[in-house]
Order: structure tokens, then sequence, then C-alpha cells
């Protein structure tokens, strides 16, 4: 200890001789500029303001993360103005004053939303930008609010960046990232990539009296101090301003408390002030985003179902007119592609998931994520409907049936059609292309058949119902026992609900996994069990305080499905359980239909709230309505999907209460939660993007509900009946082993049914990718097809990758579409192109295959 307090002293002694002692001026750098945009806030004075001062003040240096449709207006409103601010931006050099730092369409934080998604947000914005400043030159990577993921190096590797910053010293609302020793790291992401980075230093701690700063966002001496005595030489902070604010350069100009402050882009400062700074690796875990939103609001909820339901929808999309481009040679809809992309991308605006109730009445940034995801929907089904009219050369409602899978594997899975009209469907089989019958069901209403489809990767299959044939099945079945209890059993399980505590799962017993029980039985909580704090009406209240009614909606033999009937504190609610032979997930959709608006989490008494009080009732969980997963397994280990990369938690349980303590809880797609050894394991999917508990004493828990106050006291109410779907995979095995990304790939993905009154082609698959690669969009250039895949658990070895189409050349490009490398390719036997592709785990790879053409 001594030997370290020496060393540190020594240090400091040595930075004293060279700048001169602490009471003369130290040379420290600082990063300025401006955040926001037309959506977020920028006046129509903003452009004339920053030209003003920038000429003013000819030591200034600007770095800007503004919206890209801002420039639109400029252009309008201010012309003059605008073709002044193109005449300084135009120089672009590491000496120049002006640098784009996040161009992305709509700044969004990343770490909430897909990985594909995420690429878009950069090329959308790019792209506007650049019809803007056509001398744009990316390179530095920063974010005045924590929009951050693991993920991030290879992506902005591959836009062509060579820089990032870890840094948000002024707006950490909704977080901030892990400090780290060091000036400088080399930001290694999950897949191996490394880019060069200015972290939160160690010594950038959180500032006193304050939830949303750091030390860093003034050069406060005593940051600067701190960093010169850990031995950095050009210590960094920063601000970006909101666009709006009027103060041109923002800590003044001179030496100021002995600090003398340098203006600088990232870029001159990483290419030219700390060029030859020591820097450190780090691997960079999600868990390092400390990261935390309302979660569990309401109105947060359906921000984030309706995002994930248009990220789903629209990436299907593209898929689907990719294939119809191939076999039918429809036109590519990229106008209608585009503007679905730009309302998409839109609605992921950070202000969308922080300030929700933000606006007028009526044009709320809630309001705009329903207007936003609601026109993106719109043109999904128009080009999934359009595309499967042109691949099936007909539609109707007869008794032909095409199925069409967008993933890349091959699926096998329950899905559902309209049964035909006009007949009688007493009896009837469902036949493959082949003419064998495959296991069907006709709903209770006898308004659908459900059959079993199976489908290749990333094409179709066909099938036909035939009347007045035998199709009996043996399968599914439900029963109730003597003690009340009801028994669902297929050939993956036997499953018990306990109607007389609220309709509790009280077994799980995985039948072909040596008849494994999950549920712990012994725990005090039932398994999904609900149970939250209501502070207003006496404390925590739970689903299994009362019995609930049990009914059979669907009673097999392919498919069971029962709704579990009760109430919580008053409140009617309904969770409808799914199960199916051959089926893994377990599907369950809980809606509640709210008494009012109870208060539900942590109460803030009233009147309370402070903007500077680091303790928030939202942050925590253990007191918000959650479901429970109580489960038989020991020394449980935690795994947790974020784009682009999957997670093994370090963390001892997931609970805080302050901003200064905030845990990286979030829920993208799934978690897992297995044995010490992954012997076994259950994962849990969500329809949003939400937050999850587990702890050594507290089982896997989901966060269903909160009532009360959020950021800035606004108050977060129930206002509507509440439906979330979630489903859980019993599996052996670690989550790659058990294809857990692949299983939630196909529950974000469902196979796309179509009744027709002609037989469907004899089925294709148009992209064939080896197990653990997802195809993460197929799209078209011209008549190029670009294909991107995500290697989710394959090593890094050369993977087979198979196209039903021909190509003139094959070949891998970055994602701002430079050429990397060309690809051989082969052509087999059956006609179908061959390329090997490597990459490694969690890498992300663009194939290009030149003028693409169906066989």
């Amino acid at each position: 200890m001594k030997f370290k307090l020496y060393k540190r002293l020594f240090t400091a002694l040595l930075f004293t001789v060279a700048f001169g002692g602490y009471a003369s001026a130290q040379t420290a750098y600082y990063i300025d500029g401006y955040h926001g945009g037309i959506w977020g806030h920028y006046p129509d004075w903003n452009t004339r303001f920053m030209v003003d001062m920038l000429k003013k003040n000819p030591t200034w240096k600007i770095n800007l993360e503004l919206e890209p449709e801002t420039w639109d207006r400029a252009m309008n409103v201010d012309p003059a103005a605008y073709a002044d601010f193109k005449a300084l931006f135009a120089d672009q050099s590491l000496n120049g004053r002006i640098e784009y730092v996040n161009p992305q369409y709509a700044q969004s934080y990343n770490y909430n939303i897909s990985g594909e998604s995420i690429i878009r947000q950069f090329s959308y914005g790019m792209k506007m930008v650049r019809a803007h400043f056509p001398e744009a030159v990316f390179t530095s990577y920063s974010s005045e609010e924590p929009c951050f993921t693991s993920a991030l190096p290879q992506i902005l590797k591959s836009f062509g960046y060579k820089y990032a910053s870890l840094k948000n010293p002024n707006t950490c609302w909704g977080g901030y990232t892990r400090s780290h020793p060091g000036e400088l790291v080399n930001w290694i992401g999950p897949d191996g990539t490394a880019i060069t980075t200015s972290p939160r230093y160690e010594g950038e701690k959180l500032a006193p009296n304050s939830a949303w700063q750091t030390i860093a966002w003034n050069n406060s001496r005593g940051y600067i101090n701190a960093a010169f005595a850990a031995g950095m030489p050009h210590p960094v902070g920063m601000t970006l301003q909101d666009a709006g604010w009027k103060n041109g350069p923002f800590i003044g100009t001179g030496a100021k408390n002995g600090i003398k402050s340098v203006y600088t882009t990232w870029r001159n400062y990483f290419g030219n002030i700390a060029k030859n700074d020591a820097r450190q690796n780090w691997k960079v875990s999600q868990e390092d985003m400390l990261v935390s939103l309302v979660w569990g609001s309401q109105v947060m909820q359906r921000i984030a179902q309706k995002v994930r339901v248009s990220e789903n929808k629209l990436v299907m999309a593209e898929k689907m007119a990719a294939m119809a481009k191939i076999y039918s040679g429809i036109k590519w809809p990229g106008a209608q592609l585009d503007s679905a992309w730009r309302t998409l991308l839109l609605s992921q605006h950070h202000d969308c998931w922080i300030v929700p109730y933000n606006g007028k009445k009526g044009d709320t940034w809630a309001d705009k994520v329903s207007r936003w995801t609601t026109n993106t929907n719109l043109i999904c089904d128009s080009i999934i409907s359009a595309s499967q009219n042109s691949l099936n050369n007909t539609a109707g409602t007869g008794n032909y049936i095409s199925v069409y899978n967008t993933t890349g594997s091959d699926r096998e899975e329950i899905v559902s059609v309209k049964a035909p009209t006009g007949v009688d469907m007493g009896h009837f089989v469902v036949l493959n292309n082949k003419g064998v019958p495959v296991p069907a069901q006709l709903t209770s209403d006898k308004t659908h058949v459900l059959f079993r489809a199976q489908v290749p990767s990333m094409g179709y299959a066909g099938y036909q119902i035939k009347t007045n044939e035998a199709g009996v099945i043996k399968g599914a079945t439900i029963a109730v026992l003597a003690n009340g209890t009801y028994l669902l059993e297929t050939d993956l399980y036997k499953i018990i609900i306990d109607a007389a505590h609220g309709g509790i799962i009280k077994s799980i017993i995985a039948k072909t996994l040596n008849n494994k029980q999950f549920v712990d039985q012994k725990d005090a909580r039932g398994f999904n069990e609900l149970r939250g704090n209501f502070y207003n009406d006496g404390g925590f209240k739970s689903t299994a305080d009362n019995s609930a009614a049990i009914e059979v909606l669907e009673k097999g033999p392919l498919q069971i499905k029962l709704a579990i009937k009760g109430t919580i504190n008053g409140s009617d609610y309904t969770q409808t359980l799914t199960v199916a032979q051959g089926q893994p997930l377990i599907g369950l959709q809980l809606t509640i239909n709210w008494n009012g608006n109870p208060g539900i989490g942590s109460a803030t008494p009233p009147n309370t709230y402070k903007l500077s009080e680091p303790r928030k009732a939202f942050y925590n969980d253990r007191e918000k309505l959650l479901a429970y997963f109580p489960l038989n397994l020991t020394q449980q280990r935690v795994y947790k999907n974020a784009p682009f990369d999957v997670t093994e938690s370090k963390l001892t349980d997931t609970f805080f209460t302050r901003w200064d303590s905030i845990k990286n809880n979030v829920l993208l797609n799934w978690v897992d939660v297995t044995d010490k050894d992954n012997r076994y394991g259950v994962a849990l999917f969500t329809d949003h993007t939400t937050n999850y508990t587990h702890g050594q004493q507290f089982p896997l828990g989901l966060d269903i509900q909160y009532s009360g106050l959020g950021l800035w006291g606004r108050d977060h109410k129930i206002t509507a009946p509440t439906t979330i779907n979630y489903a859980l995979v019993p599996h052996a095995g670690k989550w790659d082993k058990a294809h857990i990304q692949q299983l939630s790939d196909n529950w974000n993905e469902p196979l796309i049914v179509m009744a027709a009154t002609a037989r469907q082609l004899q089925g294709k698959s148009l992209i064939s990718v080896p197990e653990g690669y997802e195809i993460s969009s197929v799209t078209f250039e011209g008549n190029d097809m670009l294909v991107r895949l995500f290697n989710t658990g394959a090593g890094n070895v050369k993977s087979k990758v198979i196209f039903n189409c021909t190509a003139a050349k094959v070949s891998l490009c970055e994602l701002d579409g430079r050429f990397k490398e060309r690809l051989p390719s082969a052509k087999l036997k059956n006609g179908l192109l061959v390329t090997n592709v490597s990459m490694p785990k969690f890498g992300i790879r663009t194939i290009r295959l030149v003028n693409a053409k169906g066989i």
C-alpha cells in the first residue's frame, strides 16, 4: 500500500514539474458540440448561431449528434446559414473544426433494439447526412446519452469508424458506462473486434448531489487533476449541448481554476493529440453498460412492444420480398421499405423511451411511436401480402396452404389457417407436398385448422386440406385430477396447474430430459405467480392469494390451450397457456383488466421527488408486480442476449434502488437460467425489451407492472389493460447447445401462412445456413442480393452457405458497402450455389451476390 501511495505521489510530482505546478494552468482537452435535432430540439435559429459562434471563436471546435432530418428543414428555413455551415463543415481533416460523431437516424440507445435496427440507424443516417454534406467523414462515435451496446466495435469498424467514446458525462439520466483505468482503451466487442476508445475514467466519478452527471462534464480542476495524478497525459472532458442552448463555447475560453481547456474534435483528439498514448485492452461486457429506464411502466411496455412488432415485421417483409424477387421476378419495393424503416427508426429515438410523456396532448413521444409503427406495419403487411400473392400466383381461402419461413433454420411448428368455407370439416386431413398426412386439429370453435408444418430455412412449403377423410391422431391431453389440479400432457411435458392457488404451475416435468422436474416446489413463491406491492392498498398482493377458474380452450390432440382466470387486488386477470405436441415452447399470454390506477412498486412519498436524489422508486424491482419462476436448478447461472451478443451474467443479484448503483438487468429478447454445470436450464422469452430479476435467494422474475413516479417526477399511470406475451423453454445444455437464440428468432419471426385456391409449387429454400447462424437480413441493391449473417454460436470455422439462385460473383462487403473480399463459389449438381464463410462467434458478415437470379 505504501509503495502504491509513493508511486502516485511521484507521478503527481512529475506532472507538477511538467505543467509548471498546479498553481499554473494545466492543459486539458474538451469535447463540445450539439446534441438533438428536429424531432428532439433544434430551433430554426440554431444553424446561424453555430456559424456565428464558430466565426467569433476561432479556436472553438464542435462535435455533432444532430438528427439527419434536421438539415432538410435547416436548408429551407435559413438557406444562407445552411450554406455558411456547409462551407465550415467542408474541412473534414484532422484539424477541421466540425465532426459528425453520431449520424444515427434517430439517436437510439442501441442496447434496447435489434442488431439489425442498429445497422439501419447508421446506414440510413449516414446516407442522409452525406446528402447534405458530401464531404462528411465518420471517424469517431460519441453520444450525449448512454447510446452504447457491447457489439458496437464491429458495427462501427465496418462502417469505417476508427474511434469511439464511452463517455456521456452531462446526460446520465438513463445511465452511464462502467469506469475503467486509463486514458484510452481498446474496446473489444464480443466478436473480438477492437476500436480505440476513450472510456469513462476510473477517476471520473459520478457527481455529488446529482442524478445525471459525472465530474467530467465541465473539466473541473478536481477531475483533471485526478486524471493527471493517474498518469494521463491528455485528459478530456465532454458535454454535447442541447441544440438551442445559447452558450457557444460551453466552458468559456482561457484558463479557469488552473485548467486550460483546449476544444477539440474527437477525430483530432484521437488522431493528433493522444495518438501515441498508452491503451489497455478491455473486453466490454453488456453488463458494463449501466443503464436503466422506467421498466414496467405501461407506457414503456407499449412503446417497447410496438417497436418489437415493427422490427420483426420489417425484416420479415424484406425477406419475403427477396423471395418474391428471386422466384417471381417482381420489383424490389425499395421506396416502401425506406418509408417503413424511417418510421421504425424514429420510434427507436431515445426520447421515446426516456421522456414518453413529453409533447403536446395527442402528440407526445408515445403518440408519435403509435403513428410511426402503424405506418411501418401497414407497409410491411402490404409487402408480405404482395409477395405471397406473387409466389402463390393466386390468393383465396381454398384447400391449399402455403407456409413461409423467414429464418435461417428448418422449422417444424404448429400453424393456424382459416378452415375452408362451404365444406364439412367433420373429417379431414392435412397433406404435405408428398401427400403424406401431418398432425392436425380443428379448433374448438371450428373456425381454424391447426397443423404441424415443416418448412425449410428461408423458404416455403405447400400443404392441402382434404375433407371427408379420417385424420385422427393421438397426442396432447388434458385431465382434471382428484385433487382438483389440471394435468396437461404432451410428448415433451407433464405440466400441473394448481387452480386453488391462482393457477400457478405446480410442476413441469420434461419427459425427454430424464423426467427432469423444473419447478422448485419448495420455494415460497409459486411458478408463474404474479406478486407485487400495491402500496396504496395494504402492501403485497398475489394471484396465489385466491383460487382461479380454468377454461379449456383447446384440448388436443395437437395443441392444448387453457385460460386461467382470477383476480389480484380486485383486478381481473387471464393467463392463457399454450402447449403443443413436439413444441419446446410453453406459451403464455397475460391480460390484466385493471380496476383504476393502483400504485404498484416502491412508493415515493407525495411531494418528495427530487431530481438530485439518487434513490428512485422505479429502480426497486423487488416491489414491482413480477411473474415469478422458481427453478429447480442448483447454483444458478444466468445468460442473456443483447444486440449481436450473449452475455453470461456476473451479477450476484439484479437489484438496486439508486442511480449511483445501477446494474444492467435489461432483458432484450431472452434470459436463460441454468444449473452450475449447464446441464439443464429454462429460457424466458418476452415480446418487448424490459428487465428481469434474479438473485441467489430470489427466483427468476419478469417485470410485469410498475405504477408510480418516474423520471422528472412524471406519474407513470395505468390507463388501460396490460397485455404481455412471454414463453418458457425448459432445455438441456447451455444456451447455444440448446439453440435458444434460434428458438427466439423463430418466436419473433412466426411462420407466415396463406390459404390459396391452387397448389403451391414444391417447397424451396432460398438460403440455407449452418447451425448457429442467423439470417439477420436479406435486401437488394439493384439486382445484387445482400445477405447478412450473424454467428450466434459456432466457432470461427469455414461454414457452407447455400443459395437457391445464381450469381455472377459472390463477395463479402462492409456495412458501408465497401468491398471486403471475393468469396469462392461453386455450382452444385442440383444447380444450387454454395460458398464458404468464416466468422467468429458473435460476428456479422454481409454477403453480396452480384446479379442474383432464380434458378
